[in-house]
């Protein structure tokens, strides 16, 4: 990830290494992505493993996966658990395609993950 500009849309998804619905959620999460940069290709896509990074979520603690955090630019405006299918993600991303409508999250914690993310990744 390295452009962080307003209009570029972020799609993070938090999982662990050792949890089996990430495992297989992963080539769904690669599917999707892919069907999105076909339409979209400056989307920023994240596959970020919970443990590992752990100092980026202090002082959230995701329980549930897939987690998914959506933003443009520093706006975060979906952060939340999805059932694990390909379409449940493509259709919540296209939903959050670059939109001044969308809606925005205000939970200090969520703006100060994805500004980790941002500083971290790019």
């Amino acid at each position: 990830m390295s452009d962080t500009s307003v209009d570029t849309l972020l799609v993070v998804c938090l999982c662990a290494q050792w949890c089996h619905v990430c495992e297989a959620y992963r080539s769904s999460f690669a599917q999707v992505q892919a069907n999105i940069l076909a339409d979209y290709p400056d989307t920023r896509f994240a596959w970020l493993d919970i443990e590992d990074e752990a100092d980026l979520l202090e002082p959230l603690d995701v329980e549930n996966f897939p987690t998914i955090l959506i933003a443009t630019g520093y706006t975060p405006h979906f952060f939340g658990v999805i059932t694990p299918q390909p379409q449940t993600l493509e259709r919540l991303v296209r939903a959050y395609m670059p939109d001044a409508s969308a809606p925005v999250l205000t939970d200090v914690s969520i703006i100060g993950l994805l500004g980790r993310i941002r500083s971290q990744f790019g």
